[in-house]
């Protein structure tokens, strides 16, 4: 696995694991960095099957064994208890891991994930694969933003996508990769079980997300025990790069309370 740690170098840092969505990158994050590298130890990386880990997704685990990969980066720091980040995909490995290993993480912050994956999800997943199966990957590529931002943003930021565009042809994941982790988002399924994650968590959407309904994240705020629910009007479903800094804000407020308090 490749990992990057990033931020405080004290003993004492507190430490937080960010885990990016289908795309596995841990460059999702750089929006980030800078506000979260100021406080903690930062530390980010490249799920299997993409990026500079690259190599196989295994048929067979799903979202454990995603998450099998992120525990085995927190052994080989050492670290008993970290705040996790997960972004959709990564949201999940995050509520595995808490009902799986309960104190492990600390604060837990769930961006545009979901406990069940939703019928419009489904129907997502079933024309992204369709382009990738039938078109190809450039087609498959070019389509990936519509499910990412809202419209005016990709309107005005048209020559950064066409270089994001150019970077994802020539770096992409692989079909059989890209189809078994869309596959392991359709199994996972814990919405019976969310009463039992008792971690801090801030649950955050957007309401123009076109990929996964705000609704989903409604429904993860009101059955984790110690949720808080934070809704954006715009953002999309990569909230984080499109509004960077009321998202930064709001995570500050989340992570660093009493810091926010006297900024505020």
């Amino acid at each position: 696995m490749h990992f990057e740690v990033h931020g405080q170098t004290r003993p004492d840092a507190e430490t937080i694991l960010l885990s990016s969505g289908l795309g596995g990158s841990g460059s999702y994050w750089a929006p980030q960095m800078e506000i979260l590298g100021q406080h903690f130890r930062v530390v980010t990386y490249d799920h299997r099957g993409t990026g500079r880990t690259g190599g196989e997704v295994p048929e067979t685990g799903g979202i454990s064994a995603m998450a099998d990969d992120l525990l085995d980066i927190a052994s080989s720091l050492n670290l008993e208890k970290f705040h996790f980040m997960g972004h959709a995909l990564g949201g999940l490995i995050g509520l595995d891991i808490a009902l799986r290993k309960p104190g492990l993480i600390d604060k837990l912050i769930l961006i545009n994930a979901w406990s069940k994956a939703d019928p419009h999800s489904g129907r997502c997943f079933d024309a992204r694969i369709a382009l990738l199966e039938n078109s190809g990957v450039e087609a498959f590529v070019k389509a990936q933003p519509l499910f990412l931002y809202p419209a005016v943003w990709m309107s005005e930021n048209a020559e950064r996508l066409a270089k994001d565009d150019a970077h994802g042809v020539a770096h992409f994941q692989g079909k059989q990769n890209v189809l078994r982790r869309i596959a392991a988002l359709r199994a996972f399924d814990v919405e019976g079980r969310l009463s039992e994650i008792e971690n801090q968590t801030l649950v955050l959407t957007a309401k123009d997300d076109l990929l996964v309904p705000f609704t989903r994240s409604l429904l993860l705020a009101g059955d984790l025990p110690n949720a808080e629910l934070v809704i954006f009007e715009t953002g999309a479903h990569a909230v984080n790069a499109v509004d960077i800094s009321g998202f930064n804000e709001t995570l500050k407020k989340f992570l660093l309370p009493s810091a926010s308090a006297r900024i505020l």
